[in-house]
Parts: C-alpha cells; sequence; structure tokens
C-alpha cells in the first residue's frame, strides 16, 4: 500500500517531467523531485514512463452466464496486464444485469477479488426487452449505479429511449447508446449507426440527460456529435482501438460496429485531435474460437488497447502522450466517477509503468484472458507495460 517511485517519466494529461512519487494507504501522497522515505518499497523506474492507469469505458466479463469465455477474475487480470484498474462492465451477462441480484452478484465478487474496481452497467430496459423500464425504479436509491446501457442491443423504440433518458436524469445516470438501428442492419451498417446517432443526440438536447456514445466509427456519426458538442455539453463519446488502428480494406475482421473505411479511420482520429473524443473504450469482447468461427461479432481489447493506442496516435505524431493519458485515463475516470486518472496527491495510486521504446509482437498465448479473438495476432506496436499498481499495491509485474 505504500510506494515510492523513482526516476521517472512522470506523465498525466497536464504534466511531463522526471521525479518521483509518492504513494501512502493507497493513495498519492507526493510528486516531485528527491522524494525520500523510510521503510518503504522503492521502486527505481529510471528510463520509464509512470502515467495513470487506463480505465475502460466499454468491456465484457461475461459473468455471470457465459464463464467459459470469461469471468470476472480473468477479465481483471487482462485489465492489469493491459494497465488498467478500472473497467465498466455492459449488462450483456445471462440473466441480463436487470435485477439488483444480478448487480450485487457482480459487486460481490469485485469485492472478493479486489483485483480492479469495476462498474456494472444496469440494462435500460428489463432484459433488454425493448419496452419495460419498470426495474430502473428498483435502483433509484442506488448511489453506485453511473450508467445504464442495452449494449448491442440497443432501444429501438424512440419513444421509449425519450423516457429512458428522462429517467436517466432524474437519477444522474449515463445512458450508454449503442448507435444502430437494426431496421437497416441488413442493408447499410454505416447508415444504421449515423441514423441512431443522429436520434440519440437529438433526444439528449431534448431531454438534457448525459448520454455517451460507444464505439463511434463512421465520420457521420462523429460529425453529429461534433456538432451537438458545441451545443450542449451532455455527451461525451468513446472510440475503439481497433478502429483507430484497422481498416475495413486491410482486416475486416467481425467486429460490431464493423472496421471502417479508410476515411472513416481518418476523421475519428482528427476528432481526437480536436477534443472531440472523450475516451477510449476496448468494447473488450471475449469468445472461443468456436463462437467466433460460429460468427460472434467482437475482440478481446484490454491487453492490447495501450500499445496500439499509442503506436497508432503518438508514435505517429497525431496526439501528445498527454492527450493520450487524458483519453485513456482522465476524461474515463471522470465520466465513471473514480478516483483515478491523475498523478495528483489525493487521487488513487493506480499507476502504471511502462517502457515505451519496447516494441512488442501481440502472442495471443501470452494473454490472461481467456479468450484469443484478435486481430492483431503477430503484429508489432510500441509501448509495453511492465507493471500496474492499484492503490499503491502491484498487482501485474512483466
Amino acid at each position: 500500500m505504500n510506494i515510492l517511485i523513482k526516476n521517472a517519466r512522470v506523465v498525466d494529461s497536464s504534466q511531463d517531467f522526471n521525479g518521483d512519487i509518492l504513494i501512502e494507504d493507497g493513495i498519492i501522497k507526493e510528486v516531485g523531485l528527491d522524494l525520500s522515505k523510510e521503510g518503504i518499497e522503492v521502486i527505481d523506474a529510471k528510463g520509464l514512463t509512470v502515467m495513470p492507469t487506463f480505465i475502460d469505458t466499454h468491456a465484457h466479463f461475461r459473468e455471470p452466464g457465459l464463464t467459459y469465455k470469461e469471468d470476472i477474475e480473468t477479465g481483471s487480470r487482462a485489465a492489469l496486464r493491459g494497465g488498467y484498474t478500472g473497467v465498466c462492465l455492459m449488462a450483456n451477462t445471462q440473466p441480463i444485469c436487470s435485477s439488483k441480484e444480478v448487480l450485487e452478484r457482480v459487486r460481490n465478487r469485485e469485492k472478493e477479488l479486489d483485483l480492479v474496481d469495476l462498474h456494472q452497467c444496469v440494462s435500460v430496459t428489463k432484459g433488454f426487452n425493448g419496452k419495460d423500464l419498470s426495474h430502473l425504479d428498483d435502483f433509484a436509491s442506488d448511489e453506485r449505479l453511473k450508467a445504464i446501457s442495452d449494449d448491442g442491443v440497443g432501444v429501438m423504440d424512440s419513444e421509449i429511449m425519450y423516457e429512458a433518458m428522462n429517467k436517466a436524469k432524474e437519477n444522474n445516470w449515463i445512458i450508454m447508446s449503442h448507435a444502430e438501428d437494426r431496421g437497416f442492419s441488413d442493408i447499410d451498417m454505416t447508415m444504421a449507426e449515423n441514423i441512431m446517432t443522429l436520434r440519440d443526440t437529438y433526444l439528449a438536447k431534448e431531454t438534457g440527460a448525459r448520454l455517451h456514445m460507444c464505439h463511434v466509427s463512421t465520420k457521420e456519426a462523429i460529425s453529429y456529435i461534433r456538432e451537438a458538442k458545441e451545443e450542449y455539453d451532455n455527451i461525451t463519446c468513446e472510440v475503439t482501438p481497433h478502429h483507430i488502428c484497422l481498416t475495413k480494406e486491410v482486416n475486416n475482421y467481425r467486429v460490431n460496429p464493423p472496421i471502417r473505411e479508410r476515411e472513416d479511420v481518418d476523421a475519428i482520429i482528427k476528432a481526437i485531435k480536436d477534443g472531440v473524443v472523450d475516451c477510449i473504450g476496448t468494447d473488450h469482447a471475449p469468445h472461443t474460437k468456436d463462437d467466433k468461427e460460429k460468427g460472434s461479432p467482437g475482440m478481446v481489447g484490454l491487453e492490447t488497447s495501450f500499445s496500439i493506442c499509442y503506436t497508432s496516435l503518438v508514435k505517429s505524431g497525431a496526439i501528445t502522450l498527454n492527450r493520450l493519458s487524458e483519453i485513456m485515463s482522465k476524461n474515463t475516470a471522470k465520466i465513471l466517477g473514480m478516483n483515478k486518472g491523475l498523478i495528483s496527491p489525493g487521487f488513487d495510486g493506480d499507476l502504471v509503468i511502462l517502457n515505451l521504446d519496447k516494441k512488442i509482437k501481440v502472442d495471443s498465448n501470452e494473454f490472461h484472458s481467456k479468450a484469443r479473438n484478435t486481430p492483431f495476432e503477430g503484429m508489432e506496436f510500441y509501448g509495453e507495460v511492465k507493471m500496474t499498481i492499484r492503490k499503491g499495491k502491484v498487482l501485474y509485474k512483466k
């Protein structure tokens, strides 16, 4: 719980200097030069970079119900290997997280393991049925609940979504939207995302509810969000590492939303540079080899996220390392109400130690996740996670 990190390059959203970090009782106590403290563990990070750990706004740990794909322990260990200590979990468990029983089951498992801080979403509609919001009243007094989402199913009925946003506003919840109008899914997946993005940003404007657009992937969708954010401040959005790094022409791996065209990727990166994109969400979606062969969309992302983003965005010169820290740590922590994301006294002692010069080759056999479904097998990226520290305790070490 008490650690002194010495001689590091210290980077977060607003600082970049060589110095030391003292963590006491799990909290950052002091940041500066030539710090010393008797009787605690000292980590010499000379030649390495220390950043706030990363927070994921969008992941699937499959527990309860689908633990043959992933469970909370393996998902948490995958997160730690990727430098993450905070993860927001979607509600598509089995049963769907529409009840206090399922929610408490996840929270109890989180507490028992004590590996990463989890936020479990509750479904917008009961059992993802698209029409019943009555269960939301059961969570009105739950101060830990931050966000609700129908995840990959979405809310097709506009009136229901309008009512859900009003409920969300009353309870100060974020509605996380998977933008896909399924009436167009078999016709044009670009149109499906764009139409739903327009609808949800408009409803957020009308209701004043806090809206978070998940895995934005098209040039039109990000332009709609850009316009909406110029008018009102209740909208945030995430993009995924795979929608930054891959293009349909090169690697059309099956995910949902699908890998897009080069012009979409360019628009997403420009939106990151311009400050329109708030955060990175991995959409970590573990599947077995069998399920992938049967067409299940999705990929694991927690263990490769930083190196992909660092290589694609920072090494390429598109953004600074400070900006990357902002969208992987500071903003995500703020959205989820976590006391993380900055290297400053009073914040959780959650830090990741990185070798930015190290080139790594993705080998799914090394994953801590149960799953191996990745389009990045054998690909090389810069930036290796050497150590992940949560509340002053080393929980992962390369």
